[in-house]
């Protein structure tokens, strides 16, 4: 807790109150500099660049001068993760909830392809950045006009950001794996679950196969991709209605 703020230190920092000086000069330094010369190293070399000697290089500063204003790594980490996420875009006017929650969804993962590193960052705890927070406001918003109670509301929200977060990652990690073994996600995939799959051991699975729902020349072409995200979020928002419908 901050005695300046009466906040926790974490929120203080976020909301760029705590490097906030009393008197004096204005510092030549903050931690919103910081965070932009941060953000640059991750979008450029990815999150296992990061380091506070590494930042401190590309402002032109010691690490020590970075250390009076971001105490950590993890601190840096957290001011990232919340200032990559840009401010949430405007829903369409008058739109339903669901149109409102995919145009939503669809933002979230618009930013997640800017800064591809978002997904490897660690979630300690709820949001509380101003920009993660704006996100979460944008998304309640849009289930404002409907009979769920706010529980309900944070409940819906935080399902989708789940379901969101959990695609990203697997597309980040296909995406990695297709780079270091490109065979793998050819038809040679296909070819291979025809000769190892035994209907009599993996019956389900065989009928797949055997459907031909793997003969693919590649199996992670971006269109494709876009499809199954596509098809989750209706399943998922499918649910929603349901609820909804029972709810009113």
């Amino acid at each position: 807790m901050t005695e300046e703020t009466g906040l926790p230190d974490s929120v203080a920092l976020l909301w760029g109150l705590r490097d906030t000086p009393r008197r004096g000069r204005k510092p030549s330094l903050t931690s919103a500099d910081i965070t932009r010369a941060a953000v640059g190293v991750a979008d450029a070399e990815g999150l296992a660049a990061v380091s506070m000697a590494h930042v401190a290089q590309q402002l032109g500063r010691s690490t020590m001068a970075l250390y009076r204003h971001v105490r950590s790594k993890d601190e840096l980490l957290a001011l990232m993760f919340d200032a990559a996420m840009e401010e949430p875009p405007e829903l369409p006017a008058g739109c339903d909830w669901r149109t409102g929650l995919t145009a939503w969804s669809h933002g979230v993962v618009a930013v997640h392809r800017r800064h591809p590193w978002l997904s490897r960052v660690p979630i300690s705890g709820p949001p509380v950045g101003p920009r993660n927070l704006a996100w979460f406001d944008r998304a309640l918003g849009a289930l404002a006009g409907t009979p769920l109670t706010e529980e309900e509301k944070v409940r819906v929200v935080l399902g989708l950001l789940t379901f969101i977060n959990g695609e990203v990652r697997l597309a980040g990690d296909l995406a990695a794996g297709y780079e270091d073994n490109p065979e793998a996600f050819s038809r040679a995939y296909s070819t291979a679950l025809r000769r190892v799959v035994d209907p009599r051991r993996l019956p389900w699975l065989s009928r797949v196969v055997e459907a031909g729902v793997f003969d693919l020349d590649d199996l992670r072409a971006e269109e494709d991709a876009d499809t199954d995200f596509a098809f989750g979020l209706d399943v998922f928002l499918d649910g929603v209605a349901a609820h909804v419908a029972r709810r009113g």
